[in-house]
């Protein structure tokens, strides 16, 4: 870690999850990141037949190294360093260190997986939580990846200058664990990309960028980009290719990259913005692939 903040100081829990929170596999992608760099272990599995839903996060088929056919179920691990107890991490230096929960995303029982949470976290005195997340939404691919960073905790919004979100209706499993870790006295911080909806199918190497640089910026974990830079100039020439064969979808992110500058140019005044955002909210409505306002605090806005 580099560069800590006082929130992030001690132990620091990133949690991911596949599925509706990881559009493009972004969030999970910074998760695997961390685990593999730091060589973090599972030191905690989650009881899949309680939370995850088969019917909807299905088992895979494989095969092992042996070349012989086995069943992978979907989990949900805690990961740590191998001995958490005897020091930290050789790449925290800083005297910080970093778990991670990655997994699909639990499908049931909500209220006793975050008590299951909260009672991890006490056992591996883990001090903070960020949270990952990334949605689609109304963005062009042409342009930097919309990342927005709000807390509900007053002090921690006061130490990194963060919003608070004034969203209200259906909320997501993060938004569900956030406030028993928060009830619990842990603080947390939530970090949202915005994916390109048009380019929901595939991976995006762009926004698991984006998150890394905002996860560094405000809580001081530095994750290797590798080849990260490089990945998100290509996937960026592959949309282009795609939608120099299309010329709808070449308006369509032409209106998309008109919106974004107006948004962000300097004169750009508060109504002017507000103006943009309600012509993308009644357009969305349900009718672009899931883009529009979502239903989780947290979220940036759609533009």
């Amino acid at each position: 870690m580099t560069g800590s903040t006082d929130f992030a100081t001690g132990r620091l829990l990133v949690v991911a999850f596949e599925g509706w929170n990881d559009a493009g596999e972004a969030a999970s992608g910074v998760a695997r990141s961390l685990v593999e760099t730091l060589g973090l272990e599972a030191v905690a599995e989650l009881d899949g037949e309680r939370y995850i839903d088969y019917q909807f996060t299905r088992p895979q088929v494989g095969h092992d190294e042996e070349g012989e056919r086995t069943l992978v179920w979907p989990r949900i691990q805690l990961h740590a360093a191998p001995d958490t107890s005897t020091g930290l991490d050789p790449a925290t230096a800083d005297g910080s260190e970093v778990l991670v929960l990655l997994g699909a995303e639990p499908s049931r029982s909500w209220r006793s997986f975050s008590a299951e949470i909260v009672d991890l976290v006490d056992v591996h005195d883990v001090t903070a939580v960020v949270f990952l997340g990334a949605m689609l939404a109304d963005v062009p691919h042409t342009r930097p990846i919309s990342v927005f960073t709000s807390s509900d905790n007053a002090e921690v919004r006061a130490e990194l200058s963060l919003e608070r979100s004034t969203y209200e209706g259906p909320v997501g499993i993060l938004s569900v664990l956030g406030d028993a870790l928060e009830t619990a006295g842990v603080p947390t911080l939530a970090i949202w990309a915005s994916v390109p909806h048009y380019v929901h199918n595939a991976p995006s190497p762009k926004a698991t960028l984006a998150l890394i640089e905002k996860l560094d910026e405000v809580a001081g974990v530095s994750v290797p980009r590798g080849d990260l830079e490089a990945e998100s100039a290509a996937w960026e020439q592959g949309v282009d290719a795609l939608a120099a064969d299309d010329d709808d979808m070449a308006g369509y992110i032409e209106q998309l990259e008109q919106a974004r500058d107006t948004v962000d140019s300097p004169e750009a005044s508060g109504e002017a913005i507000a103006q943009e955002f309600e012509k993308y909210l009644r357009r969305g409505d349900g009718k672009n692939g899931g883009a529009g306002r979502p239903d989780e605090p947290g979220y940036p806005p759609v533009v």
